[in-house]
């Protein structure tokens, strides 16, 4: 038989299926402008996400080029969505997610770039110094920083809603340009990450299908169990606080 992976590619991944991430979010409850309650407005740009609703009510607001739309949350919904959208999670009770993202890694590696007002946007610098959280800041300092940076990105995500409801797409479009002016530097160390871990965890199943037409059950026996708690817990995250789990 002529298989399709080498004889020696890995027949095993040992990560989350399909090289997932997984966190648990109690979404902010931090009042903004608008008088809504939640998060930051983000998008990524090569992942994409789902959340699966364990307590509480909110709603996911999400912008994309064809619109904008407001999708109810409530314990046992299960919501996902593609790279590119734009998306603020609302909490209007004690919301709180297990949060399931594509490519383990990348987004911890600045696959993520929050609505900030134009001006925030032009370079690097400016934007790392506007979203960047204290180092070793007290949980005072790391609220407030997180909070500043909330407030910035409704601030931003209500101007790109309102122009793109009106029927003006360029301001939208200018956002996807820096945001991907921001990133561009670090796509060729995320291409290593996806790689090592959805890629890895594709390829894997490649190599197990080959063996099985071949009737090779060798993989079976090197099978692995692997169970973590939260690396770290109560994190503040882009939309609220996190228990993360290194999975990777």
């Amino acid at each position: 038989m002529n298989l399709a992976k080498p004889p020696d590619a890995p027949t095993t991944y040992e990560g989350l299926p399909g090289g997932i991430g997984v966190s648990r979010l109690r979404v902010y409850d931090w009042p903004a402008a608008d008088g809504l309650r939640g998060g930051t407005p983000h998008l990524h740009l090569t992942c994409s996400e789902g959340y699966a609703v364990n307590d509480g009510r909110g709603a996911v607001q999400t912008l994309t080029a064809s619109g904008f739309r407001q999708t109810p949350l409530s314990p046992g919904a299960l919501v996902w969505f593609t790279p590119g959208t734009i998306h603020r999670l609302v909490n209007e009770g004690e919301l709180t997610i297990t949060v399931l993202m594509q490519n383990c890694g990348l987004p911890e590696a600045g696959d993520a770039v929050l609505t900030l007002p134009p001006q925030l946007l032009a370079d690097p610098d400016t934007y790392r110094a506007a979203v960047t959280l204290p180092a070793d800041g007290t949980e005072e300092e790391l609220a407030a920083a997180a909070l500043r940076r909330r407030d910035l990105a409704v601030e931003g995500f209500t101007a790109l809603r309102e122009a793109t409801g009106a029927g003006d797409p360029e301001p939208l479009a200018a956002f996807h340009r820096a945001a991907v002016a921001l990133v561009r530097p670090l796509a060729a160390e995320w291409r290593d990450r996806w790689r090592a871990g959805a890629s890895a965890a594709a390829e894997a199943t490649g190599a197990q299908l080959d063996r099985l037409e071949a009737g090779d059950a060798g993989h079976l026996a090197r099978a692995a169990v692997r169970s973590e708690q939260p690396a770290a817990r109560g994190r503040f995250g882009m939309c609220g606080r996190l228990d993360v789990y290194d999975v990777a």
